[in-house]
């Protein structure tokens, strides 16, 4: 691959998803890509790229960003997320919205579902709380391969042993020869779309919740800003918003600011708050989601 081709496709993957490729990142788009040429019978990276030039083909611009895009993810993953989201998250909103008795989540890059189902596994726990309260859980990706994965619920045995507790395993997944399938109920309370985050996402509405774990760190700085004010604009003014363990929005954003109480939590920084009201309410951990040691 000629270097100007390199150029190319990195600016095509930026302009078209965001995707901020460093100069050492040429192996890996040889290798993704000479996969995706070898699957659709194209000679090489060097007619790829005139194909793209010439062509305007934007379906093959969106083969060729799903090829680029990470979907690295598992159930429960880092675990701290997820406790937060039961033990301070929910017990917030339970009590803020009790009066329009909603709750709506919206998990960004989704991937394959594993993020959103683990949500939904947690509110499933406490079903009887939520009774005559209307959920939702939109799970959004760039990618329409992985959200079919995702909607199909079915995962791998490798899948359900990366940070799955065994109770859940046996109790919302049933097995289908060597590979495991999540309850319909549990797939129901998803409602998966295709969405790219450089795109306006006014037509979703707005959220209680927003996860947006693990993305930003694939952008540069300024593509940063730009989704991070897009999303502040679906966050409620109360509402709680979750970033992975190694992104920040310090010298990104101030319209959403770090929890003064919980790391990793931030909030609507336009609302000048910066921490968790204290409602007084809170419910017990469902046991299966706390045991240690109970992973398969």
């Amino acid at each position: 691959m000629t270097q100007a081709d390199f150029d190319f496709l990195r600016t095509l993957l930026h302009l078209r998803s965001g995707l901020s490729l460093s100069l050492e990142k040429r192996y890996l788009v040889e290798s993704r890509l000479g996969i995706l040429c070898r699957r659709r019978g194209i000679s090489g990276l060097d007619a790829l790229v005139r194909r793209l030039r010439l062509d305007n083909d934007r379906e093959l611009e969106g083969a060729v960003v799903e090829a680029m895009t990470t979907n690295e993810t598992l159930f429960f993953r880092d675990r701290m997320p997820f406790d937060m989201f039961r033990d301070v998250i929910l017990p917030e909103k339970l009590a803020a919205n009790v009066a329009k008795r909603s709750l709506r989540i919206w998990c960004a890059a989704v991937s394959s579902g594993q993020e959103a189902y683990s949500l939904a596994m947690i509110l499933d726990e406490i079903a009887p709380r939520l009774a005559g309260w209307k959920i939702e859980i939109v799970g959004t990706d760039i990618s329409a391969e992985i959200l079919e994965r995702a909607r199909a619920g079915l995962y791998s045995q490798f899948e359900v042993q990366r940070g799955l507790p065994i109770q859940l395993l046996l109790k919302y997944f049933k097995q289908e020869g060597d590979k495991w399938r999540i309850a319909e109920r549990i797939r129901g309370m998803v409602d998966l779309k295709l969405h790219n985050l450089l795109e306006s996402s006014e037509h979703l509405g707005q959220f209680d919740v927003i996860f947006c774990r693990n993305v930003l760190i694939y952008f540069d700085v300024p593509t940063k800003a730009r989704v991070m004010a897009a999303l502040s604009q679906r966050l409620a003014p109360d509402g709680a918003f979750i970033l992975g363990a190694a992104e920040t929005v310090i010298g990104i954003t101030t319209t959403i600011v770090p929890d003064k109480q919980h790391r990793g939590l931030y909030r609507d920084g336009r609302s000048s708050r910066g921490q968790a009201p204290n409602f007084g309410f809170a419910f017990d951990r469902p046991k299966s989601l706390v045991e240690s040691g109970s992973h398969i």
